[in-house]
């Protein structure tokens, strides 16, 4: 049976920032990858209009997509436009049956914006309802009887909404992905001059690598890393499944605390 991971990110780079270093090392230990944004990423720009920033931005999505090996999910919404409600929630139920992935890795719980929260959200809710076969999704498809196990990445810039400091329960060791990172992060040329007006960012490059390397620093092991935390497994999967752990030996390192105070 095929092995499947699901990067379901906000916007096009999203997935590029936070979640591609891991992606990347779960197609080369033998899993189907499969990358989604909610958004499009129309908003992301001061020089185009709507349908032509939302070309340009789809066309870098695929492009890093195929770079990575990835099988690409259209988009479902514009910017600022990814709510939490049943047209959004049946359409994305329908695309996590399609793929029925064992992993799916996602946005923080606590993020900097809306988008970002929202796309959780429905992801978690989808991922729940896939063998619901009373929950009609869009187009129709079958529920299916899966375990899925969701992972959530650190928020962008590594802290909640309220600027506290957020440690994941995992860490990746991605030093050896870096420069794939790099790659696909460059594939969103429209987005430098958009980053650097609207946020500051210098190089958008740059504070990639510098998240990876303050988690890598985080980690108390490795050069450049991505943090991950595990869902609670209700209505997803067995409550030891961690098929992140399991398929990437020597890469990563748990934090067991939560479960040692669980006794």
């Amino acid at each position: 049976m095929t092995k499947r991971a699901f990067a379901i990110g906000a916007h096009p780079d999203d997935i590029e920032f936070m979640i591609a270093g891991t992606l990347i090392l779960l197609n080369q230990s033998g899993y189907e990858i499969h990358y989604m944004t909610l958004a499009n990423g129309c908003c992301g720009t001061n020089q185009y209009d709507i349908k032509t920033t939302a070309r340009i931005r789809r066309q870098e999505s695929i492009n890093a997509a195929e770079f990575a090996r990835a099988i690409y999910h259209e988009s479902l919404a514009k910017d600022i436009e990814i709510f939490y409600e049943k047209k959004n929630l049946e359409r994305l139920g329908s695309i996590i049956r399609e793929v029925a992935p064992e992993i799916i890795l996602t946005h923080s719980i606590q993020e900097y914006m809306e988008d970002h929260m929202n796309t959780t959200r429905l992801v978690l809710t989808a991922a729940f309802t896939r063998g619901m076969p009373n929950f009609m999704v869009d187009p129709p498809r079958s529920p299916v009887d899966l375990p899925v196990t969701i992972y959530h990445s650190l928020p962008y810039g590594l802290r909640d909404s309220l600027r506290k400091l957020v440690r994941p329960g995992m860490y990746v060791n991605i030093s050896s992905m870096m420069q794939a990172k790099r790659e696909m992060l460059t594939m969103h040329k429209s987005q430098k001059k958009w980053l650097d007006s609207n946020q500051g960012i210098d190089s958008f490059l740059i504070t990639m690598e510098k998240m990876c390397k303050d988690v890598g620093s985080m980690s108390g092991r490795y050069d450049y890393a991505e943090g991950w935390t595990r869902h609670l497994p209700l209505g997803y999967c067995d409550e030891k499944a961690d098929p992140l752990y399991r398929d990437l030996p020597n890469k990563s390192f748990v934090d067991e605390t939560f479960e040692q105070e669980l006794g």
